[in-house]
């Protein structure tokens, strides 16, 4: 099935659910048949007829597929919650800014996420870990509230065969063998230097982006160097509505993934 975003940029299409997957009590990972162009870290609008549509970022993907992770929280995303295989879920897109794959080919590169800003860097890290995306060498920070709120828990392990990765909780419960702590507080940990090749992406709530890419720069990180991803209220994902727009930016179509040369004016 191909798409043309050019054809009918408001229309959506019907993409049949092949897989659903539980993450956490909450969260859950979808699996529908779909063939687009696609870069990481950019997103869908998701609907479902006479309930709703909503933005959700892609999480990863293939020739023929498409994921997406979400929380069901509100309306929508309870609804789709309750899809089962071979039901349709409806997308628009793909819309927005991704991450620039050519900038961070053949880089160091350090990619830092807290809790469901993971969802949007798994399709950069599997390019990565697969040898599709070149890189001389990465490391990554991911972060959680607690055990129970791990996404990709799969995939963190053999990421963690991979590269240098540290999973952090917050609020580590009784048992967790693991780091614990803030993102932020482990940042210091990483073996960088502000020498040419390194890359940094920041992914995550507004708080955590704001403090981690603080970090980044006191350690002598250029701003041009660092990338970040918004998590905002995005309507019809062409820059027409207004809903996303922060000064003269327009998140859907200038970013998401923004440098954090022009996003540092921006975080919340």
């Amino acid at each position: 099935m191909t798409t043309n975003v050019a054809e009918n940029p408001y229309l959506p299409f019907a993409a049949r659910i092949v897989e659903v997957r539980p993450e956490t009590d909450c969260e859950f990972t979808m699996t529908v048949q779909a063939a687009c162009a696609i870069t990481p870290g950019q997103f869908f609008q998701v609907s479902l007829p006479r309930i709703g549509e909503a933005p959700i970022s892609i999480s990863n993907y293939g020739p023929d597929w498409i994921q997406f992770t979400i929380r069901a929280v509100g309306r929508l995303t309870s609804a789709i919650q309750h899809l089962r295989v071979g039901d349709n879920l409806f997308i628009r897109g793909p819309y927005g800014t991704g991450f620039p794959v050519d900038r961070l080919k053949d880089s160091h590169l350090v990619i830092v996420a807290g809790g469901s800003g993971v969802a949007p860097v798994r399709p950069l890290i599997e390019q990565v870990v697969s040898g599709r995306l070149p890189v001389k060498k990465l490391e990554l920070i991911v972060g959680f509230k607690d055990s129970a709120s791990i996404i990709f828990a799969d995939d963190l392990a053999a990421w963690a065969k991979k590269c240098s990765l540290i999973l952090t909780v917050d609020k580590p419960e009784e048992g967790w063998s693991g780091a614990t702590g803030l993102v932020t507080e482990h940042i210091r940990k990483l073996h960088f230097s502000s020498s040419e090749d390194l890359q940094v992406v920041v992914v995550g709530p507004p708080v955590m982006m704001k403090f981690a890419t603080a970090e980044f720069r006191l350690l002598q990180v250029p701003a041009e160097r660092i990338w970040v991803s918004f998590e905002r209220l995005m309507s019809c994902g062409l820059g027409k509505c207004g809903h996303c727009k922060i000064d003269y930016t327009y998140v859907c179509v200038d970013g998401p993934v923004l440098n954090y040369s022009h996003a540092a004016s921006l975080i919340d």
